[in-house]
């Protein structure tokens, strides 16, 4: 990383504050749903063989994977948000 200062003006520090919060917001509302989708994919576990599909998702997907282990479904990001 290079070290060193930067100025701007306080209206850009704001709008750079206001990004920053909006992309926590959406990184906490993504990993939200991402557990209601395993709460989910665990229930179809229990009605369906889903495995195939989840393997055809898995080998399709650059972002997550999806994770079967005794029934319950783990949805894990590959970059981890």
């Amino acid at each position: 990383m290079v070290e060193g200062t930067v100025s701007i003006t306080l209206k850009d520090f704001q709008a750079l504050l206001d990004v920053k919060i909006d992309a926590e917001d959406r990184i906490s509302n993504v990993k939200r749903a991402a557990k209601e989708l395993q709460v989910f994919l665990s229930y179809l576990c229990t009605r369906v063989d889903i495995e195939p599909f989840v393997q055809e998702f898995n080998k399709q997907s650059r972002t997550s994977e999806i994770l079967l282990e005794g029934g319950h479904a783990k949805i894990k990001f590959k970059n981890e948000l």
